[in-house]
């Protein structure tokens, strides 16, 4: 595959564009490797013009690849020539930051190729892979993560072709992740996805996972905070973004994901209610929006006037980062000195078991929250204290008994 590099004039800074034909996991590595961000008005990915950014996205590419940077490099060459020699300081401190990437250029034309961390018949496999999960329209989120799974499988290997690979290997296979690399057991289950999806999906072998055993989940419990801490938490946060955030998470028991994606047109004020498209399994729901809710969202609107997302990020045609929320709700957990476990998805738990807590009928909670399943929404009763307050231990019968 082809990947040039270009030139970009984008928002007032040079950047360097990044083109190439749609593939899931060359966005996944140029993303996290390289930092690169996607350009709706260019329509293709890129990263600022810096010394930095550029041996980042040369070493994420660097014999994966075919790179083609000549318009880069006489776009560089054009500008070294046209500096003036009475430039200020800041212009110069640009000027030193081309020049190293133009030696960098020329040091990546005359370097001679490394061995493939990924052999050439592997590669294939991860393209046929990647289209396969794109014709299958899975969700960016199960793409990124069966990608990275599945390239971790085809470096491991090395020169060992996927397709040779029997039941028998792939046993061995994971068990050297579990054992050697000590993998959760989340991540075990999320890598035998990717793999079963490939030999099954991709190489359509029939019932080839069935002889694999998957490892046990751990029964893990919701993270809940109580309303008190609730009250606490969003008491902590000053920016209006920031609080409103905060408070529409656990007002409608969102996820991080949903909350990012909204836009101004999925708020109806009239009918009090959140249209969230596509949110997990690529589901619409309609969660209801409390007058207090609907009075801090007016308000909000009113202050920061976004057009399109509800929650605009860095530059107006883009949303807030999932990222940027976390460091959010981090920093006021500190702040109100809350400090048991959780992220924002703990704002979601919480808002379910709240509810419980209330006598809300566990099937409308299931239809708030979107689950597929109902069990998935029983598992909150393990963490509700609706029934178990009224419980009295059996040290309370003995209490006379007792020496003072």
């Amino acid at each position: 595959m082809q990947v040039i590099l270009k030139p970009l004039h984008h928002r007032g800074q040079e950047c360097i564009g990044i083109y190439f034909e749609k593939n899931g996991w060359l966005q996944l590595l140029i993303q996290e490797q390289a930092g690169a961000k996607w350009s709706k008005t260019h329509a293709c990915w890129y990263v600022t013009c810096t010394g930095e950014n550029y041996i980042r996205l040369k070493n994420a590419l660097e014999n994966k690849v075919e790179l083609e940077i000549a318009g880069l490099k006489k776009f560089l060459l054009e500008k070294k020539g046209n500096d003036s020699p009475s430039t200020p300081a800041v212009e110069k401190k640009k000027i030193v930051q081309k020049e190293f990437i133009q030696k960098e250029i020329n040091r990546a034309d005359a370097t001679p190729q490394y061995k493939y961390s990924i052999s050439k018949e592997n590669r294939e496999a991860l393209q046929q892979f990647t289209r396969q999960l794109n014709l299958k329209a899975y969700s960016q989120s199960t793409i990124r993560t069966y990608t990275h799974e599945f390239t971790q499988f085809l470096h491991t290997i090395k020169d060992k072709s996927a397709t040779d690979f029997s039941a028998s290997r792939l046993k061995d296979y994971f068990q050297y992740c579990y054992l050697k690399l000590h993998l959760s057991e989340n991540t075990m289950h999320s890598k035998i996805n990717a793999l079963k999806f490939y030999y099954e999906q991709v190489l359509g072998r029939e019932k080839f996972f069935w002889e694999i055993p998957r490892p046990k989940k751990q029964s893990l419990l919701p993270k809940v905070i109580s309303k008190e801490r609730i009250a606490d938490l969003i008491n902590s946060i000053e920016n209006v973004k920031h609080k409103t955030i905060i408070m529409l998470t656990y007002a409608c028991g969102l996820r991080v994901s949903e909350v990012v994606s909204l836009r101004v047109k999925h708020i109806d004020g009239q009918r009090r209610t959140i249209f969230i498209e596509k949110g997990k399994g690529k589901k619409d729901r309609v969660v209801s929006l409390s007058p207090n809710m609907l009075i801090m969202l007016r308000a909000y609107y009113k202050q920061y006037q976004p057009k399109d997302y509800l929650f605009e990020g860095q530059f107006k045609n883009e949303h807030l980062s999932e990222r940027s929320i976390q460091q959010v709700i981090k920093k006021a957990k500190i702040k109100a000195g809350i400090s048991q476990d959780g992220s924002m998805h703990m704002l979601r738990h919480s808002f379910a078991t709240h509810l419980l807590d209330k006598g809300i009928d566990v099937v409308f909670i299931q239809k708030l929250l979107g689950h597929n399943s109902i069990k998935t929404t029983l598992g909150y009763l393990h963490v509700t204290n609706k029934d178990l307050v009224h419980i009295l231990s059996p040290l309370e019968d003995i209490e006379g008994l007792l020496k003072k």
